[in-house]
């Protein structure tokens, strides 16, 4: 399926159903290991894949060397901003989650 066929609802559809495949599996793999080790093992599978698709828009070495500082600080800039924002998120549902671990 190309993306450039898809509206932008259907391609909000597909990523937010990517997302939740993703904190499924995350929260699977709590289950038998720290969440912690289950965070970093995300974040370097997510370097890994960036590293693959930014391989794949290069046609030779040279333009994959001359595309790195750009997508250095596209990633970057991306994490940060997903990092602030889910981080203020969780203010208004730390109480909750909070009181349930609690009772665990």
């Amino acid at each position: 399926m190309a993306d450039d066929s898809l509206s932008d609802e259907e391609l909000d559809e597909i990523y937010r159903r990517t997302v939740d495949l993703f904190i499924d599996r995350a929260n699977e793999c709590s289950e038998t290991n720290s969440k912690e080790n289950v965070s970093l093992a995300l974040l370097y599978a997510a370097a890994r894949f960036n590293a693959y698709v930014v391989s794949q828009h290069a046609n030779t070495l040279e333009d994959y060397e001359k595309d790195l500082p750009g997508a250095r600080q596209f990633f970057q800039r991306q994490y940060q901003e997903m990092l602030e924002e889910n981080l203020e998120d969780y203010k208004s549902v730390y109480t909750k989650y909070a009181n349930f671990l609690k009772k665990q």
